[in-house]
């Protein structure tokens, strides 16, 4: 599906609001006021919502159903969604990795905040990665680790 649109520039905080919605659904940037997203019903519905937004506040949205010409624009369009997904799940895994080290109530923490990252990034994972994986399951290993103070440091 694309979306095209254009939105007035003040007030800046509809374009802000707009750019940010597009940014929780993991789009990929076709051009200036084009972007793109796969077809399915989800996806439908969150674009029909912000193009709504984007009439509401004085500008001009129109979605399409579209293919790509070639085999080469849908892999480059896939890969380009999946590279993006694939950087965040490293840095949840990088976080998971650094977390281990720290105490037990920070730990707990840091494991709350990791399991709302993926639950973030797998809404816009259309083509999940092999880092989905990984970060998943570093994020499940510093959950099931031991707490860091050692039994005998508690008599």
């Amino acid at each position: 599906m694309l979306l095209s649109y254009r939105i007035p520039r003040e007030p800046s905080t509809p374009r802000i609001a707009v750019w940010r919605k597009l940014k929780r659904l993991g789009v990929a940037q076709l051009g200036d006021g084009l972007i793109a997203l796969p077809a399915d019903a989800r996806t439908r519905e969150q674009l029909d919502w912000i193009a709504e937004d984007i009439t509401d506040a004085g500008g001009a949205a129109s979605i399409w159903l579209a293919h790509p010409a070639s085999m080469r624009q849908e892999c480059e369009l896939t890969s380009g969604l999946a590279a993006a997904r694939a950087a965040e799940y490293t840095e949840v895994l990088t976080e998971a990795q650094a977390a281990r080290t720290l105490d037990a109530a920070a730990r707990a923490a840091a494991i709350r905040r990791l399991r709302g990252q993926l639950r973030r990034i797998g809404r816009r994972d259309y083509f999940p990665p092999p880092e989905r994986v990984a970060a998943r399951a570093a994020v499940d290993a510093l959950a099931e680790a031991e707490p860091a103070t050692n039994e005998s440091e508690l008599s």
